[in-house]
């Protein structure tokens, strides 16, 4: 690393946004990694970070074991991921707990994620061998077909948000694709970063085809800079993205980036109302809020607005904030007090502006990272939190003429993730819907993940596709064989 790029790497990790471990810098002291319980803020299990000879030697067993792994056959990989899925279902309580004691998750939606994570692992199990088989070039006077192969050892960077269901949707593919893969998770989840590893071992995965990496930040242009590691995948920050995806273009490798995102929800004058308002609670405050395709904005067509803002705010006010291990909570805490802290700033930032508060817009008088379900409107293009992404209970509404006018501020936006739009016609909101600037648009329902879709964006949201038969195509190898012309 040069003194400059350094500096840039280091100004960069020292803003990053809520997806990174806001304590990364202080990995180069090699300081304990630490799980906080950010309902109580206990601390709840400490480890070690590797140095930078074992990241090395980490390095080094994982281009060993992919030279043997790439030459297994998609029934010997298919058994291991099968089994994987297998103890996630058998084992879906412990796991949930421990995503639930590191991040704050609601132990129902920990519970969801563990099983989408099996889901996720079937999908890839079963469909490899389709997604990966040799493709015959047609119409061409040649006899040449693609084989998609491995490329060696790839680098995940992954947030504390979802830290199975992140993993899994980069790990499940590629190790079915026959590569080795490297895992950089979030400081703040060490416990789910080292149960997976441990999973992955006990399910018979071996050594070095996965392996979890607690490493310092500045470790991670050492990796990346490694001839055997020929890509790496972030979801994180645009921040993050950017940083990381110029250490993959400096060493010619390629990346996968899925960053932040400001969902618009376009709420047009023929949708269900009662039904677009309860959608509306659900896609906003679904993991507290701290999804990258969480709604966020919700645009409202002017002669509904009234409705619309009573009945969301009806429901936005009914969450219940308590223990993210009970099952009657329906609002859990933030990931960390840093992250509560920095939503507040946030608010209060757009407050100061002139933003109108119409429900919450503070923090609730107790122990935790919890923050109350909030309705911001008034908010305008030159306020600060205009185009930053809310990670939290906070939407922002706004109030539009007509569909035209909706459309025009859905795309105004450094973002492009995911959004939705609700209307009683369906073809209308195909229309719409296509001319959205964003990776995903769902029609009378919030942006979700599901195996089977491709997920991903463009603009500052990111490049590449997940999930589906798309994301175990982005490392591979698509080697042209020729045999000689047809004829």
């Amino acid at each position: 690393m040069t003194a400059v790029f350094g500096d840039v790497w280091f100004a960069v990790l020292s803003k990053l946004s809520h997806y990174l471990p806001l304590d990364i810098l202080q990995w180069s002291q090699k300081m304990p990694i630490t799980s906080i319980n950010p309902a109580t803020n206990e601390t709840l299990q400490t480890f070690t970070s590797l140095s930078k000879d074992e990241s090395l030697n980490a390095v080094a067993t994982a281009g060993e074991a992919y030279q043997s792994w790439r030459k297994t056959s998609f029934a010997e990989r298919k058994k291991v991921l099968l089994a994987f899925a297998t103890e996630l279902r058998k084992r879906s309580d412990e796991f949930a707990r421990l995503i639930t004691l590191d991040m704050g998750k609601r132990i129902s939606e920990s519970r969801r994620e563990i099983e989408y994570c099996a889901e996720i692992s079937d999908f890839y199990a079963n469909g490899a061998e389709t997604f990966l088989a040799d493709q015959p070039m047609e119409d061409v006077d040649a006899n040449a077909y693609i084989r998609k192969e491995p490329i060696g050892v790839l680098l995940g960077v992954m947030p504390w948000n979802f830290p199975f269901y992140q993993v899994v949707r980069f790990a499940a593919p590629n190790i079915m694709a026959g590569n080795a893969v490297m895992l950089k998770h979030a400081s703040s989840v060490p416990q789910c970063a080292q149960a997976i590893a441990e999973l992955f071992d006990e399910c018979g995965l071996p050594k070095g085809v996965y392996t979890n990496l607690f490493i310092p930040s500045e470790f991670v242009e050492t990796v990346v800079a490694d001839s055997r590691v020929q890509g790496v995948s972030l979801t994180g920050s645009e921040k993050a993205g950017a940083a990381v995806a110029a250490l993959a273009g400096k060493n010619l490798k390629r990346s996968v980036l899925e960053l932040g995102g400001n969902d618009p929800f376009i709420v047009l004058e023929d949708a269900d109302i009662p039904k677009t308002a309860e959608l509306a609670v659900k896609g906003r405050v679904v993991n507290a809020g701290q999804s990258c395709v969480a709604s966020k904005r919700f645009i409202v067509v002017e002669s509904v607005a009234d409705e619309f803002l009573t009945a969301f705010k009806e429901g936005m006010s009914k969450l219940k904030i308590g223990d993210p291990m009970d099952e009657d909570t329906t609002l859990a805490p933030l990931s960390s007090e840093e992250a509560a802290v920095k939503l507040l700033q946030q608010v209060q930032s757009s407050i100061d502006a002139g933003a109108t508060v119409l429900l919450g817009g503070d923090r609730p008088d107790c122990e935790g990272a919890y923050f109350n379900a909030t309705i911001l409107t008034d908010v305008t293009p030159d306020m600060p939190t205009f185009d930053q992404e809310l990670f939290g209970p906070v939407a922002t509404v706004y109030v539009v003429k007509d569909e035209a006018a909706a459309i025009e501020l859905a795309n105004r936006s450094s973002y492009g993730l995911g959004g939705s739009v609700y209307t009683k016609d369906i073809q209308r909101g195909q229309r719409v819907a296509e001319q959205i600037e964003t990776g995903m648009m769902f029609v009378n329902q919030p942006t979700r993940s599901q195996a089977e879709l491709p997920f991903g964006g463009v603009k500052n949201s990111g490049y590449g596709r997940e999930l589906s038969s798309l994301g175990i195509q982005e490392f591979i190898n698509k080697k042209l064989i020729h045999l000689g012309p047809k004829t």
